[in-house]
């Protein structure tokens, strides 16, 4: 076996899985391998780190070694790693990883725990200032764990084991990990794993003070869905969709230009997990002034006495937060019903929205219709022969006239009415205006929510 050798330079010249993977990544398989000898005892290290090109564009890539000493993390590891992103710091470069090892070298003790919390240190350092991508193609436990979720972007591959514990319990702990959002994308082994974070990285800028990716461009060829409808042809990849299924996140482009698309368009109630999901990808979004593109038609927030007791306010107001905290661009556009908080949190023209139009026919008001009936229109209720009739027929009064997306324009909670035959249109000319957008805040040094 290769790990048996002593010689760095015969071991460094070894094929090996983590290799492979390296290539799978970079254009044409060619990369610059970074720090080739670097041992641990009379092994290698255990890792392979290297850089080259993606897509035409510059990226870090490291990858853990199974075949030695099953990938575990040393000192000399956790150094080479650190290394390469304190380089890409420098540069202002991505990083990928592939993850594939069954925890610390416990040979090496104190010297991979020390370890740990400098490349901690530095990777959290980095988050929100390039891209980094986690490939988990097979163990990744403890504390590694913690370093693929502190990626922006997390894929797993069915072969992968992403855990903190181990629990025998659990089965299919890929798939696991897309149901809990803890990854945002499946592969079906590194090949396809790779495939993706190369679609990724293009939408992606190089980092948080480049610009923001130019795409040539086809026009929609689908109107499925209003995703479908907006979105440059072919353009979206849609991020955790296993995981809070009353809503969508997406990497896109529109009009050429690469956005992030929440879409709220389900015809469902949005839980803490669609809480959860869309409040970190606005953050992400946020990060590298991303534009977000939000589509709202929903009946609102989930709100019942398991809800309640369950906390969901908490992932509710950190939705809220996360949209009023982005300075980037924020187009929202009403593409059916929004009333009350849902329509505050993701289409609030100001503080969480700099843009905000409906489509004809849109409901837009303080309280959901048929409350409204219930609140506002009790005397007629209350003399009905047939109440529940004449609670939907009240409703629906209700939403023609008082919610209604003229009303909504007419009292300036939106900018203006559009047909959804020229909603992509009004997009694309929104974000290129408001391209330019500068914002100064309060001196703070982060919110708590």
């Amino acid at each position: 076996m290769a790990e048996t050798k002593s010689n760095p330079a015969e071991l460094a010249g070894l094929p090996s899985a983590a290799k492979n993977r390296l290539a799978l990544l970079f254009d044409e398989g060619k990369y610059t391998e970074l720090d080739a000898y670097v041992c641990c005892a009379d092994k290698l290290c255990g890792a392979v780190s290297a850089f080259g090109y993606v897509e035409g564009n510059p990226c870090y890539a490291f990858s853990q070694d199974s075949d030695v000493n099953k990938g575990a993390m040393n000192k000399a590891q956790a150094d080479k790693i650190t290394r390469l992103y304190k380089l890409a710091a420098k540069t202002g470069v991505p990083v990928v990883g592939f993850y594939d090892s069954d925890g610390a070298d416990l040979t090496d003790g104190f010297g991979a725990l020390n370890a740990y919390g400098e490349l901690t240190a530095v990777m959290n350092e980095l988050s929100g200032v390039v891209p980094q991508i986690a490939i988990v193609s097979g163990v990744c436990s403890g504390t590694a764990a913690l370093f693929a979720e502190s990626a922006d972007i997390a894929i797993v591959t069915e072969k992968a084991e992403l855990y903190c514990a181990p629990n025998s319990n659990i089965k299919s702990l890929s798939q696991n990990a897309l149901k809990n959002g803890t990854a945002a994308l499946g592969a079906a082994d590194d090949s396809d794993a790779a495939k993706k974070a190369r679609a990724l990285l293009s939408k992606l800028p190089l980092n948080n003070l480049s610009p923001i990716p130019v795409f040539e461009f086809d026009p929609p060829a689908s109107t499925e869905t209003i995703e479908e409808r907006i979105a440059d042809d072919g353009s979206i990849i849609e991020l955790y969709a296993d995981y809070g299924k009353a809503s969508s996140v997406s990497l896109a482009s529109i009009g050429g230009a690469a956005v992030g698309i929440v879409s709220a368009c389900k015809k469902a109630k949005l839980g803490a997990d669609d809480c959860a999901k869309i409040a970190r990808f606005v953050k992400f979004c946020d990060c590298y002034s991303l534009p977000i593109v939000t589509l709202v038609d929903t009946d609102g927030f989930e709100a019942n006495d398991e809800t309640e007791a369950a906390g969901a306010v908490k992932s509710m107001a950190a939705l809220s937060a996360a949209y009023a905290e982005a300075t980037t661009v924020k187009i929202s556009a009403v593409t059916g019903k929004a009333c009350g908080t849902a329509f505050i949190a993701l289409a609030g023209k100001g503080a969480n929205a700099d843009l905000v139009y409906a489509c004809e026919g849109a409901v837009i008001a303080p309280l959901d219709p048929l409350t409204a009936a219930e609140f506002l229109c009790h005397d007629e209720l209350r003399g009905a022969a047939d109440v529940k009739a004449k609670r939907e027929e009240l409703a629906a009064n209700y939403a023609r006239t008082e919610g209604s997306a003229v009303t909504a324009a007419a009292n300036g909670s939106i900018d203006g009415v559009v047909s959804l035959s020229v909603l992509r249109d009004v997009i694309v000319n929104s974000i290129e205006i408001t391209a330019g957008k500068r914002v100064s805040n309060l001196p703070k040094k982060h919110g708590i929510i």
